[in-house]
Protein backbone atom coordinates (compact mmCIF):
# COMPACT_ATOMS: atom_id res chain seq x y z
CA UNK A 1 0.00 0.00 0.00
CA UNK A 2 1.25 3.47 -0.81
CA UNK A 3 2.01 5.83 2.04
CA UNK A 4 0.69 9.34 2.12
CA UNK A 5 1.93 12.30 4.11
CA UNK A 6 -0.66 13.99 6.26
CA UNK A 7 -1.45 17.64 5.46
CA UNK A 8 0.56 20.15 7.43
CA UNK A 9 -2.58 21.40 9.21
CA UNK A 10 -3.15 17.92 10.65
CA UNK A 11 0.40 16.90 11.54
CA UNK A 12 1.22 20.27 13.10
CA UNK A 13 -1.92 20.34 15.13
CA UNK A 14 -1.25 21.75 18.59
CA UNK A 15 -2.59 20.31 21.80
CA UNK A 16 -5.17 22.45 23.54
CA UNK A 17 -3.59 24.77 26.07
CA UNK A 18 -5.32 25.15 29.38
CA UNK A 19 -6.55 28.66 29.97
CA UNK A 20 -7.39 29.09 33.62
CA UNK A 21 -10.03 31.60 34.66
CA UNK A 22 -8.94 33.89 37.49
CA UNK A 23 -10.91 34.94 40.53
CA UNK A 24 -9.64 38.50 40.37
CA UNK A 25 -12.91 39.98 39.23
CA UNK A 26 -14.90 38.20 41.90
CA UNK A 27 -12.51 39.26 44.68
CA UNK A 28 -11.91 42.83 43.58
CA UNK A 29 -15.10 44.13 41.99
CA UNK A 30 -17.61 41.30 41.74
CA UNK A 31 -20.19 39.88 44.14
CA UNK A 32 -17.51 38.66 46.59
CA UNK A 33 -15.94 42.09 47.08
CA UNK A 34 -16.44 44.11 50.24
CA UNK A 35 -18.23 47.47 50.24
CA UNK A 36 -16.04 50.35 48.95
CA UNK A 37 -14.38 52.55 51.55
CA UNK A 38 -15.52 56.12 51.95
CA UNK A 39 -14.08 58.44 49.36
CA UNK A 40 -12.90 55.64 47.09
CA UNK A 41 -13.20 56.34 43.37
CA UNK A 42 -13.75 53.99 40.48
CA UNK A 43 -11.02 53.52 37.90
CA UNK A 44 -11.51 55.80 34.89
CA UNK A 45 -13.14 54.18 31.88
CA UNK A 46 -14.89 51.49 33.95
CA UNK A 47 -18.63 51.40 34.58
CA UNK A 48 -20.55 49.18 36.95
CA UNK A 49 -23.74 47.62 35.71
CA UNK A 50 -24.87 46.34 39.11
CA UNK A 51 -24.41 47.45 42.69
CA UNK A 52 -24.48 45.11 45.69
CA UNK A 53 -24.31 46.21 49.29
CA UNK A 54 -21.86 44.53 51.65
CA UNK A 55 -24.73 43.06 53.65
CA UNK A 56 -26.51 41.57 50.63
CA UNK A 57 -26.20 37.79 50.21
CA UNK A 58 -23.78 36.65 47.51
CA UNK A 59 -25.47 34.60 44.79
CA UNK A 60 -22.11 33.36 43.50
CA UNK A 61 -21.25 31.59 46.76
CA UNK A 62 -23.33 28.54 45.83
CA UNK A 63 -21.46 25.28 45.40
CA UNK A 64 -20.56 24.30 41.84
CA UNK A 65 -22.27 21.37 40.17
CA UNK A 66 -18.95 20.21 38.71
CA UNK A 67 -15.89 20.80 40.88
CA UNK A 68 -13.36 18.62 39.03
CA UNK A 69 -12.93 17.83 35.36
CA UNK A 70 -13.61 14.12 34.73
CA UNK A 71 -11.35 11.68 32.90
CA UNK A 72 -11.84 12.69 29.23
CA UNK A 73 -10.71 9.39 27.73
CA UNK A 74 -13.59 7.71 29.55
CA UNK A 75 -16.07 10.11 27.99
CA UNK A 76 -16.91 7.85 25.05
CA UNK A 77 -17.73 4.18 24.70
CA UNK A 78 -15.50 1.89 22.67
CA UNK A 79 -18.37 1.38 20.23
CA UNK A 80 -18.62 5.11 19.55
CA UNK A 81 -14.86 5.49 19.12
CA UNK A 82 -14.75 2.57 16.68
CA UNK A 83 -17.62 4.09 14.73
CA UNK A 84 -16.25 7.62 14.52
CA UNK A 85 -12.51 6.89 14.34
CA UNK A 86 -12.02 3.46 12.70
CA UNK A 87 -8.68 1.93 13.64
CA UNK A 88 -8.11 4.16 16.69
CA UNK A 89 -7.22 2.70 20.08
CA UNK A 90 -10.19 2.99 22.42
CA UNK A 91 -7.97 4.19 25.28
CA UNK A 92 -7.24 7.45 23.47
CA UNK A 93 -4.48 9.84 24.45
CA UNK A 94 -4.92 12.50 27.13
CA UNK A 95 -3.39 15.86 26.26
CA UNK A 96 -1.22 17.40 29.03
CA UNK A 97 -2.90 20.24 30.94
CA UNK A 98 -1.49 22.80 33.36
CA UNK A 99 -4.45 22.19 35.68
CA UNK A 100 -6.35 18.94 35.26
CA UNK A 101 -8.93 19.95 37.87
CA UNK A 102 -10.46 22.48 35.47
CA UNK A 103 -9.52 21.34 31.95
CA UNK A 104 -8.85 17.90 30.46
CA UNK A 105 -8.73 16.75 26.84
CA UNK A 106 -8.58 13.34 25.16
CA UNK A 107 -7.71 12.72 21.53
CA UNK A 108 -8.26 9.82 19.12
CA UNK A 109 -6.95 9.70 15.56
CA UNK A 110 -6.28 7.01 12.97
CA UNK A 111 -5.64 6.44 9.29
CA UNK A 112 -7.48 3.38 8.00
CA UNK A 113 -6.68 2.74 4.37
CA UNK A 114 -6.92 6.22 2.90
CA UNK A 115 -9.51 7.56 5.34
CA UNK A 116 -8.30 9.74 8.19
CA UNK A 117 -10.33 10.74 11.25
CA UNK A 118 -9.49 12.87 14.27
CA UNK A 119 -11.63 13.35 17.39
CA UNK A 120 -10.99 15.53 20.44
CA UNK A 121 -13.11 15.89 23.60
CA UNK A 122 -12.44 18.60 26.16
CA UNK A 123 -14.03 19.18 29.57
CA UNK A 124 -13.58 22.81 30.64
CA UNK A 125 -14.90 23.90 34.04
CA UNK A 126 -15.70 27.45 35.16
CA UNK A 127 -16.35 28.82 38.65
CA UNK A 128 -20.03 29.41 37.97
CA UNK A 129 -22.77 28.78 35.42
CA UNK A 130 -22.69 32.47 34.46
CA UNK A 131 -18.98 32.32 33.77
CA UNK A 132 -19.40 29.13 31.74
CA UNK A 133 -22.21 30.76 29.77
CA UNK A 134 -19.98 33.72 28.90
CA UNK A 135 -17.24 31.35 27.77
CA UNK A 136 -19.80 29.47 25.70
CA UNK A 137 -20.95 32.69 24.02
CA UNK A 138 -17.35 33.67 23.25
CA UNK A 139 -16.70 30.33 21.59
CA UNK A 140 -19.90 30.52 19.56
CA UNK A 141 -18.88 33.98 18.35
CA UNK A 142 -15.49 32.64 17.22
CA UNK A 143 -17.13 29.75 15.36
CA UNK A 144 -19.89 31.67 13.59
CA UNK A 145 -21.93 30.08 10.82
CA UNK A 146 -23.40 27.13 12.70
CA UNK A 147 -26.58 26.66 14.71
CA UNK A 148 -28.02 25.46 18.03
CA UNK A 149 -28.29 21.79 19.01
CA UNK A 150 -31.62 21.28 20.82
CA UNK A 151 -31.75 18.98 23.82
CA UNK A 152 -28.02 18.98 24.54
CA UNK A 153 -27.08 20.35 27.98
CA UNK A 154 -28.32 23.80 28.96
CA UNK A 155 -27.25 25.16 25.59
CA UNK A 156 -25.27 23.77 22.66
CA UNK A 157 -23.98 24.88 19.28
CA UNK A 158 -22.64 23.04 16.23
CA UNK A 159 -20.69 24.25 13.21
CA UNK A 160 -18.95 22.51 10.29
CA UNK A 161 -16.27 24.02 8.05
CA UNK A 162 -14.34 22.82 5.00
CA UNK A 163 -10.68 23.69 4.41
CA UNK A 164 -8.38 22.83 1.52
CA UNK A 165 -4.58 22.62 1.69
CA UNK A 166 -2.39 21.34 -1.16
CA UNK A 167 -5.61 20.26 -2.93
CA UNK A 168 -6.50 18.05 0.06
CA UNK A 169 -9.88 18.75 1.64
CA UNK A 170 -10.55 18.43 5.37
CA UNK A 171 -13.98 18.88 6.88
CA UNK A 172 -14.17 19.71 10.59
CA UNK A 173 -17.13 19.84 12.95
CA UNK A 174 -17.13 21.55 16.34
CA UNK A 175 -19.79 21.19 19.03
CA UNK A 176 -19.77 23.34 22.16
CA UNK A 177 -22.21 22.32 24.89
CA UNK A 178 -22.73 23.86 28.33
CA UNK A 179 -24.18 22.08 31.31
CA UNK A 180 -24.23 24.26 34.41
CA UNK A 181 -20.62 25.40 35.06
CA UNK A 182 -19.02 22.95 32.61
CA UNK A 183 -18.29 23.19 28.90
CA UNK A 184 -17.89 20.12 26.70
CA UNK A 185 -16.08 20.86 23.44
CA UNK A 186 -15.93 18.26 20.66
CA UNK A 187 -13.82 18.59 17.51
CA UNK A 188 -14.23 15.98 14.79
CA UNK A 189 -12.65 16.04 11.35
CA UNK A 190 -11.80 13.80 8.44
CA UNK A 191 -10.10 13.48 5.05
CA UNK A 192 -9.81 10.92 2.25
CA UNK A 193 -6.23 10.84 0.96
CA UNK A 194 -7.11 8.81 -2.13
CA UNK A 195 -9.83 11.04 -3.55
CA UNK A 196 -8.50 14.23 -1.90
CA UNK A 197 -12.09 14.84 -0.83
CA UNK A 198 -13.52 15.30 2.66
CA UNK A 199 -16.40 13.42 4.29
CA UNK A 200 -19.84 14.99 3.85
CA UNK A 201 -21.08 17.77 6.11
CA UNK A 202 -23.88 15.60 7.48
CA UNK A 203 -21.50 12.78 8.41
CA UNK A 204 -19.13 15.06 10.30
CA UNK A 205 -21.88 17.08 11.97
CA UNK A 206 -23.80 14.01 13.17
CA UNK A 207 -20.60 12.39 14.38
CA UNK A 208 -19.59 15.43 16.41
CA UNK A 209 -23.06 15.75 17.94
CA UNK A 210 -23.15 12.04 18.80
CA UNK A 211 -19.81 12.35 20.60
CA UNK A 212 -20.94 15.51 22.41
CA UNK A 213 -24.13 13.90 23.70
CA UNK A 214 -22.22 10.92 25.03
CA UNK A 215 -19.53 13.12 26.58
CA UNK A 216 -22.13 15.29 28.34
CA UNK A 217 -23.84 12.20 29.75
CA UNK A 218 -20.47 10.85 30.89
CA UNK A 219 -19.71 14.15 32.64
CA UNK A 220 -22.75 13.71 34.87
CA UNK A 221 -22.09 10.04 35.50
CA UNK A 222 -18.41 10.49 36.36
CA UNK A 223 -19.17 13.43 38.66
CA UNK A 224 -21.60 11.29 40.68
CA UNK A 225 -18.80 8.84 41.37
CA UNK A 226 -16.31 11.46 42.57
Amino acid sequence: MRTFSLPLALTARLSPVAVLATLGWALSSGPLSSAPTAGAQSSPGKTETTTQSASAPSTSAVSKTYATAPAPCKGLSEKTITSLVPGAKAAGREIPSTDTTVRRTCSWNALKGYDYRWLDITYDLADSADEAHQSYMDRVKEKSGGGPVPGLGNEAYSVVNLTTEDKQQTREGVVVARTDNALVIVTYNGSDFETKKAPGTDEINKGAIKAAKEAVASLANQSKGQ
